[in-house]
């Protein structure tokens, strides 16, 4: 048995131990997606605080659903379309209560396995990237960020947003090509 297949195991067992109420399962799947899932809320509402609130009230909200998870996808997929729901929801209330724009300082969390060399060309990327990401209207960067940065299938995409197969990817093949643009014409400006 793999090492991989030995912590899907321990995982699944942790799973139904917390679906018996058991909160020690429960915290240490917790410590152990806790990073990613504040990751992925980071990347689709561009506040580090806000992403803070959102990846503790998606926890919040898994625990008191933890009872309802059928183990038909792994454990990991469950919890992130948990954030991306409640990144929409926070947004959605943000939008409503906002006055001012998103702060422009945000950088996201640096991956741990980064080389020096990719690491070094991630930081130089980061903030114009995050600006371009930012600029997306909601629909195209969710897209993005939900297939090239978390790897969801088009079918994943579009049941989770309740659209056609065909709209995520015309979203998809939008938002790349609307970031590809933003980035040379700023790298252009910067080569003047």
């Amino acid at each position: 048995m793999s090492s991989r297949e030995v912590l899907r195991e321990e995982e699944h067992e942790l799973v139904a131990r917390a679906a018996g109420g058991d909160q020690a399962a429960f915290t240490e799947l917790v410590r152990i997606h806790q990073h990613e899932v504040y990751t992925l809320a980071a990347r689709m509402v561009a506040d580090r605080e806000l992403a803070y609130d959102v990846s503790q009230e998606a926890f919040v909200r898994a625990w008191r659903a933890i009872g309802k998870f059928r183990g038909d996808a792994k454990f990991s997929t469950w919890i992130h379309r948990i954030t991306v729901n409640t990144a929409f929801s926070h947004r959605d209330r943000r939008k409503r209560k906002r006055t001012e724009s998103l702060d422009s300082v945000y950088q996201e969390p640096v991956s741990e396995s980064l080389s020096p060399e990719r690491g070094g060309l991630s930081a130089t990327m980061r903030e114009p990237l995050a600006v371009a990401l930012d600029a997306l209207p909601e629909s195209l960067r969710s897209v993005i960020v939900l297939k090239d940065v978390y790897e969801w299938s088009h079918t994943e995409i579009a049941e989770h947003l309740d659209i056609s197969v065909t709209a995520a990817k015309v979203r998809l093949h939008r938002a790349r090509k609307s970031l590809r643009i933003t980035l040379w014409d700023e790298h252009k400006a910067g080569a003047e």
